[in-house]
């Protein structure tokens, strides 16, 4: 409380009712799959439109060497295309795949290993170029050297560090010599200059000059430049933290045998005459495809930064929809599933396979699952691929989880993702008839179909679960938002004096929060006490809950349902005869 220690008026604030509740995001995407480049473990890439995606994780992959599992690619683009706005990416390679690398001097003997910073041939395109640079310039004023330090006084000592190689050129002669200590305008250094160093001119003849190197890392279009890269470790521009930065490749620096002090340059350059040094890389593979199994998409935990395939997306709690594109071998899917089932914050979009084309094909892969946590989308969609200039057939997920995002941001996530056109699609891979849907709809597999004038539209909205209460996508995903919008905006409570003061405040937050819903038509009901309810108090807690420090929120809502089934009863109309 506050202290009112002398004479005066005093205003203060204080909360009273419930805090304000902001919705969280529910149309972000995370994708696993194979990429022609990118990392392949830590923490998932951010990308906000298919440009970005090409950048970090390149363009499409061949059917002849990636098959089955190329269609990431096709299905990020096919995401934005559909109205998505954001997704994450985790890229999965085969565990032979190698990172190209270059060598300077020579492979040999090198004095910097570079490597490409994730494994595929892309990196055998990579070019590193060095030319010589200086930091920093100055004169020498006046020899210092008192028999055992061989120290200088300077016009200025600024940029000259404990090191760093300088070069000081005597008409056609270049000496280097090594930075012991800078201070003051006084440099010491390893050796002795000759006297004729000294230079008190307006206008110098005679400099020494740091010794450094420029370094351009060029990948296609993207070129990185690094300045005044330095082989002193005690220096800020250091190679390895200089480099540290870059997204194309990692250097490791191995000191130069040769005793003598010689510039940076010097060590990496073959004769010591270039112009400037040109590393070409080498040795990158994209590995052998066929030994990838379920296993490396579904992932290894290997710990916060180092975590694969679907475990990368654990502590990533951001994204609300998942799919791993084109993969549908039952492992891949079931461990996707336990993911979004485990977190409970997520809904899992599954591929049925291309191949089946029969009803009963179906059928056997959609009896894998039940979950409400899960929808399955069939069949394949028919686009035109840029890669082999013909039409292609894509899964779905891409373009599904598209959908959803822009239902979500035009209508809400309580509209049912259905009823919604498939941007970019120009066929169906199969045709399945309403006599075909009559059968799988009720076994809850989505089907996307073809109607004419109308274009080819998502024509199902059921989950893969058994569980009559969760059969709609949309109650599902409405529960997921309500669920982590309560969570995110409730935290001030925590801590706080449970009584009756705090429980007020939380019923008057949700209540608010679920009001404003009922009034945007996410909730059913004629009046908000129809809607949903709220409770909280001594008939929802005990007075060992109480002691035990929780407090319990009981929370009802009536979510909306689909119209799935629009039902016209007609009857012949006659008049009474008189």
């Amino acid at each position: 409380m506050a202290e009112y220690l002398s004479p005066g008026v005093y205003v203060e604030e204080f909360a009273s009712g419930g805090q304000p509740m902001e919705g969280v995001g529910t149309s972000t995407a995370g994708f696993i799959g194979m990429a022609e480049r990118g990392p392949v473990a830590g923490v998932p890439e951010l990308v906000t439109n298919f440009s970005e995606f090409k950048r970090t994780y390149g363009g499409y992959l061949s059917e002849n060497e990636f098959g089955e599992y190329r269609f990431l690619a096709y299905a990020v683009e096919n995401f934005f295309v559909n109205g998505g706005s954001r997704c994450f990416v985790m890229r999965v390679a085969p565990e032979d795949a190698k990172c190209s690398t270059g060598f300077v001097p020579s492979e040999d003997a090198p004095v910097l290993s570079f490597t490409a910073k994730n494994p595929g041939m892309w990196g055998d395109a990579i070019t590193i170029t060095m030319t010589q640079q200086n930091k920093a310039k100055t004169q020498v004023k006046e020899i210092l050297t008192d028999g055992t330090d061989y120290k200088y006084k300077v016009k200025s000592s600024s940029g000259f560090l404990a090191g760093d190689i300088v070069a000081y050129v005597n008409e056609d002669k270049i000496v280097y010599n090594k930075i012991v200590k800078s201070q003051d305008n006084i440099i010491t250094f390893a050796e002795e200059f000759d006297e004729g160093i000294v230079d008190t001119d307006l206008v110098p003849a005679r400099v020494i000059m740091t010794c450094e190197m420029r370094i351009d890392v060029k990948f296609e279009d993207v070129v990185e430049t690094y300045e005044n890269v330095s082989f002193n470790i005690e220096s800020p521009n250091f190679i390895t933290k200089k480099l540290a930065k870059s997204n194309l490749v990692s250097v490791a620096y191995t000191a130069s045998e040769e005793t003598k002090i010689q510039s940076p340059f010097a060590e990496v350059s073959a004769s010591g005459e270039e112009a400037q040094v040109v590393v070409n890389f080498k040795g990158g593979s994209n590995g052998d495809v066929s030994s990838v199994s379920a296993a490396d998409f579904i992932g290894v935990d290997n710990g916060a930064g180092k975590r694969t395939g679907i475990q990368a997306f654990v502590d990533n709690d951001v994204v609300s929809l998942m799919a791993v594109p084109g993969v549908t071998d039952p492992n891949v899917q079931l461990s996707l599933v336990a993911h979004c089932e485990n977190l409970a914050s997520r809904f899992a979009v599954l591929d049925i396979p291309r191949t089946s084309q029969k009803v009963q094909d179906v059928i056997n892969h959609r009896d894998l699952f039940d979950s409400n946590y899960a929808a399955l989308y069939h069949p394949w969609l028919t686009v035109f691929d840029p890669l082999d200039k013909k039409n292609i057939a894509i899964p779905p997920s891409g373009s599904v989880l598209g959908i959803y995002a822009r239902s979500d941001n035009s209508r809400g996530v309580h509209k049912a993702p259905a009823n919604e056109v498939v941007r970019a699609c120009v066929g169906l891979d199969c045709q399945f008839n309403k006599g075909e849907q009559d059968i799988l709809n009720p076994k809850g597999v989505n089907l996307i179909r073809s109607f004419p004038g109308q274009g080819i539209r998502v024509w199902g909205a059921r989950t893969a679960s058994s569980d009559g209460s969760w059969k709609y996508i949309n109650v599902r995903r409405l529960f997921i938002f309500i669920e982590e919008s309560i969570k995110a905006n409730t935290n001030w409570a925590v801590f706080e004096p449970n009584d009756e003061n705090l429980w007020d405040r939380v019923k008057r937050t949700i209540s608010v929060f679920l009001n404003g819903m009922w009034r945007d038509g996410a909730l059913a009901g004629g009046s908000p006490d129809e809607a949903f309810f709220v409770n909280v108090g001594h008939d929802t807690m005990s007075q060992d809950d109480i002691n035990n420090g929780r407090l319990i929120c009981v929370i009802g809502v009536a979510p909306v349902k689909p119209a799935e089934f629009v039902i016209f009863r007609l009857t012949q109309k006659t008049s009474d005869s008189e």
